[in-house]
């Protein structure tokens, strides 16, 4: 199946890596092709500032669109059978809401990560 969704996320942080592992156990069909910020990879995509990419999910569909914060996550998931796992993140009277609360985590994740995992951050956390 070709790419449905390149995906760009920091694998630096543990929770991310955490959520991204799970999503690609789920991608049977490997439609998701994740790329971390902060690789050579990257580079492949100068339209996109690792500062911004940073501070919120980015990623493009097949037809070249970018999606950002929990766009992402709902596309992701949906892309895998999963989407009702966020689609209520998406409905118009929370989505604000959601939106606002994305933000904040992805401001502080890697405190959040600390709390939760015992690691704020790794040098290159693994996904496979």
């Amino acid at each position: 199946m070709p790419t449905k969704l390149t995906l760009f996320f920091d694998a630096t942080c543990p929770l991310c890596v955490r959520e991204m592992r799970a999503l690609k156990r789920q991608d049977h069909s490997n439609a998701i092709v994740l790329v971390d910020i902060f690789s050579d990879r990257f580079d492949d995509f100068p339209e996109i500032d690792v500062a911004s990419a940073s501070e919120q999910l980015h990623a493009y569909d097949d037809k070249g669109q970018l999606y950002t914060g929990l766009d992402v996550t709902y596309r992701a998931w949906r892309i895998v059978g999963k989407g009702y796992l966020y689609g209520f993140t998406r409905w118009p009277l929370l989505r604000p809401f959601c939106d606002w609360l994305y933000l904040r985590f992805a401001k502080h994740r890697y405190r959040i990560s600390g709390w939760l995992t015992g690691r704020r951050r790794c040098d290159q956390c693994r996904i496979d």
